[in-house]
């Protein structure tokens, strides 16, 4: 076929296609003429909203691969990025600013009768061993935590991505594997003092006169006061609730699915943020804040006029049920 019909002809079905497409688009409805291709048709939210949820079928045994797309993710997804640093700033922060207001405006709190010459004992090794065991696990397990919330957003750009990724995965490792003594201190903690921190009367008399710490004078209390009541259930149920929410995401499908994993983390983010503000004020007073409080949990005996002034009922029981109690090891000096 010479080359100017077969030019020809190409020219002559290049116009028919052009006019076909041409009446089509003519033919169309107005709205569907001004689409405009480069804009979204459907906002993602309004897709999510209207699916719910979108899956298939899978032939292998993991059924939970068939899910593509699950709405539920991106609430947890807004919670992890956005919501849960958002309160561990604010709830971490506002507690360091409380206690360090207080320490400007009240001070340590001193021993109102000064030092005496004896000592009583206040908790025997074994329940040092069950303190120090859950904290020196808390405090571990609250930094690792600290780092999956804020690591990505401070530390890594301070130290870089290779030695952010060894730090992490350390700090994972550690979250992991602590996890079993801070549950075991936990257990220990409530078997041991269950018996002392039921709330009585008695409390309610201490938080009404503001525990000692503000104002002047001691109210009674027993071996232990209102206010470490509150931190001994603060630690016992909200620790135990920490500790079972973890697991949950250790171990994950064995026991719910995907959005319960979802709610176990948030619930878990949030719980570690609570207990570790109420750990930072319970830091405070039991070391620097308190004269005389780091010996109870330091050596396990602590000044008898310390405790007549913070638990005046306690020694008076104590010392009732065995005089032994009370030591006297020659003149103290001033506990700093």
């Amino acid at each position: 076929m010479p080359l100017t019909v077969l030019s020809r002809r190409l020219r002559a079905l290049a116009l028919a296609v052009g006019l076909g497409l041409g009446l089509g688009l003519a033919a169309l409805p107005a709205d569907a003429q001004s689409v405009n291709p480069t804009a979204l048709s459907v906002q993602e939210q309004q897709l999510l909203q209207t699916l719910q949820k979108v899956e298939g079928r899978v032939s292998i045994p993991d059924a939970k691969s068939g899910v593509l797309i699950q709405p539920e993710g991106q609430a947890w997804r807004d919670f992890h990025e956005k919501t849960l640093p958002q309160v561990g700033t604010w709830g971490l922060l506002g507690t360091l600013g409380i206690v360090l207001l207080f320490w400007v405006v009240r001070g340590r709190i001193r021993i109102e009768a000064g030092p005496s010459t004896r000592t009583i004992t206040r908790f025997n090794g074994f329940e040092r061993f069950v303190h120090w065991l859950t904290a020196s696990s808390f405090i571990v397990l609250a930094l690792s935590g600290l780092n999956v919330t804020f690591g990505k957003h401070l530390l890594l750009p301070l130290i870089g991505p290779h030695p952010f990724h060894i730090v992490s995965e350390l700090a994972k490792l550690a979250h992991n594997y602590l996890s079993f003594p801070f549950t075991l201190g936990v257990v220990l903690m409530l078997l041991i003092w269950i018996k002392d921190n039921i709330p009585t009367g008695v409390d309610v008399v201490w938080f009404l006169k503001g525990g000692g710490i503000l104002g002047k004078g001691h109210p009674a209390a027993g071996r232990f006061n209102g206010g470490q009541k509150l931190i001994f259930w603060a630690v016992v149920l909200g620790g135990g609730a920490i500790a079972a929410t973890g697991y949950l995401l250790m171990f994950p499908f064995y026991v719910t699915d995907i959005a319960g994993m979802q709610t176990a983390q948030m619930v878990h983010g949030l719980l570690a943020v609570a207990v570790a503000a109420v750990i930072i004020g319970h830091i405070y007073i039991g070391s620097v804040g308190m004269e005389g409080a780091f010996d109870a949990m330091g050596s396990g005996e602590v000044d008898l006029n310390w405790a007549k002034e913070h638990h005046s009922l306690w020694v008076e029981d104590a010392t009732r049920k065995n005089p032994g109690i009370v030591h006297n090891p020659g003149r103290m000096a001033p506990a700093e």
